[in-house]
């Protein structure tokens, strides 16, 4: 497979003192696989146990890792946008710090970027791991942006994503700071503006014992999400 010149690859994390390590050192050993120039970010959201000790272990270890820390938890959506702008390759990556995806994965959305010199390529589940009610609730949800915006994906909050940075530059910037929104307000800017996208399937695991809940399935970040997305619609 013929290499990325060029990626910036980040995972958000929020209390993972047990398992963000373990997800950085994959990603440093599989990274020159896939790139010939890298970096690998990871944004602190706020974590109030050791990650923040567990990180600047790994940044004096590793020259390509380095952090981002949030000094409060700003959620999902936040985290999600400081890697995206703090990002200085060509091309970015990200998926969760928690252990769900597999780093390796990544090899599937370069090649098949490569195949059609694509702007995004965005994952969908090879068989999620998540309660029968999230899958229900992202279903309705991937209804509303259809029906609002003609947005059809197979896995529209999937958390495993290639992007061109040149997609970031030119979209507007994001502006939500929910984990149920950010990924289909980068979607459907993209979508408006006419860059390419394409997805692929990736494995999806358990969350370990070490990564604590989301909350982004909180029905007060649901409603808000809702809320976004048609503010969203009435201003494009």
């Amino acid at each position: 497979m013929k290499k990325l010149d060029e990626i910036s690859v980040f995972f958000p994390a929020f209390n993972l003192e047990g398992y963000i390590a373990q997800t950085v050192e994959k990603a440093v050993k599989f990274m020159p696989k896939v790139a010939s120039k890298y970096e690998i970010i990871v944004v602190n959201d706020g974590s109030n146990d050791n990650t923040g000790s567990v990180l600047l272990q790994l940044k004096k270890k590793y020259r390509n890792v380095s952090v981002i820390t949030h000094k409060t938890n700003k959620g999902y959506g936040a985290a999600l946008k400081s890697g995206f702008y703090g990002a200085r390759y060509k091309y970015i990556a990200f998926t969760d710090g928690d252990g769900q995806f597999d780093i390796r994965d990544l090899s599937k959305f370069v090649a098949k970027q490569k195949e059609k010199d694509f702007d995004m390529v965005i994952g969908y589940y090879l068989g999620r791991k998540v309660s029968t009610l999230t899958i229900i609730t992202s279903k309705i949800w991937e209804l509303f942006v259809f029906l609002l915006f003609g947005l059809k994906v197979r896995d529209i909050d999937c958390g495993f994503k290639l992007i061109k940075k040149e997609v970031l530059d030119t979209i507007e910037r994001l502006e939500s700071e929910r984990g149920a929104f950010i990924s289909s307000e980068l979607l459907i800017k993209a979508k408006k503006k006419g860059f390419k996208i394409a997805e692929v399937g990736v494995r999806h695991f358990e969350r370990t014992k070490d990564a604590k809940s989301k909350t982004g399935r909180s029905l007060k970040v649901i409603l808000g999400s809702f809320k976004d997305l048609f503010r969203l619609r009435a201003k494009l």
